[in-house]
């Protein structure tokens, strides 16, 4: 007896729990089904915040689709490229130290094939160029007959070189982007924004609660079939003190939900952050493109100058002919 009780008690306790909830679900219903007369309108104000934050929200989901290339670092890596492990063994920097010292063509291979010291290279464009460059400088090289050194041999190491202090200035920029832009957009898309629509969502089950309890006292009903809801009693001063003080509380929750939402959603669209990512990003863009700037142009007049030199040693050598 006393466990049957217990059980019994169970069931009540959780049929209290569940008719909120059913109640909310039966509202939501009439209203799709367009059964409900009396639907609680929010206000425009409100609706024009929830407007903004979705515009908000769309926007960084949009952003984010594209910026979270930064977080992978083969995006600019070509598909066509067939690298070897021994390929991506060792810097370009590296790789010039020990064929420096190579005295044989034979060295000269080993160095360019020799194990790897650390975790492989990276795979971004510039990296790739430069693993491409210092292996046709080294062929040229192994091929050079004549005296003194082969300009174009000379020439693509040391854009190797240069290629492979781009690729850093560009990991460095996805460095930066990932933790002061992605990491921010993120953070107000996953948390900030999160919050704004869990406030909504609490004015909507407020909102419905309210619907229905107003439905439920004023004596709405509601069957499956039925083109709009029969009131049994119209008018407010019929209610009973007990059914308008349960309006009155639900009324004041549905209006305390629906400020703290207010408040919420004006957080999330005045806070400087996703402005203030943004900037982040556009600088470490900058950064990239001044240093790759910096570097290139430190290496063009180097390239220029071997192809001076490589035409007036051609030009002299037609001369004595």
């Amino acid at each position: 007896m006393d466990m049957f009780k217990g059980l019994q008690k169970s069931v009540t306790s959780l049929g209290g729990q569940i008719t909120p909830f059913a109640s909310r679900t039966l509202q939501y219903t009439k209203e799709q089904l367009g059964q409900s007369e009396d639907k609680t309108q929010l206000p425009p104000d409100y609706i024009d915040l929830e407007k903004r934050v979705d515009a908000l929200k769309a926007v960084h989901q949009k952003m984010l689709a594209v910026t979270n290339q930064y977080s992978h670092e083969p995006y600019d890596y070509p598909p066509n490229i067939k690298e070897t492990f021994q390929d991506l063994g060792r810097t370009v920097s590296e790789k010039v130290t020990l064929l420096s010292s190579a005295t044989s063509p034979a060295e000269a291979q080993a160095a360019l094939t020799a194990p790897p010291t650390a975790k492989p290279q990276p795979k971004t464009f510039s990296h790739a160029i430069a693993r491409a460059s210092i292996s046709a400088s080294q062929t040229l090289h192994q091929q050079h007959t004549g005296a003194g050194e082969d300009p174009l041999a000379t020439a693509l190491e040391k854009y190797a070189l240069a290629q492979e202090r781009v690729g850093e200035a560009r990991l460095a920029q996805d460095a930066q982007i990932q933790s002061r832009f992605l990491a921010g957009w993120n953070t107000t898309l996953n948390t900030n924004i999160l919050f704004a629509t869990r406030a909504r969502k609490s004015v909507e089950k407020a909102r419905l609660t309210l619907d229905a309890v107003k439905a439920r006292v004023k004596g709405t009903t509601w069957k499956l079939g039925a083109t709009s809801p029969r009131t049994e009693i119209h008018d407010d001063h019929e209610l009973s003190n007990d059914a308008q003080e349960e309006i009155e509380k639900a009324e004041d929750e549905f209006v305390t939900q629906t400020e703290e939402a207010v408040g919420v959603m004006k957080n999330v669209l005045d806070t400087p952050e996703p402005l203030r990512n943004l900037a982040e990003l556009i600088a470490a863009q900058m950064e990239y493109h001044k240093k790759a700037h910096e570097i290139l142009s430190e290496l063009a007049p180097i390239i220029d100058g071997l192809q001076v030199e490589q035409e007036a040693s051609r030009a002299s050598g037609f001369s004595f002919q």
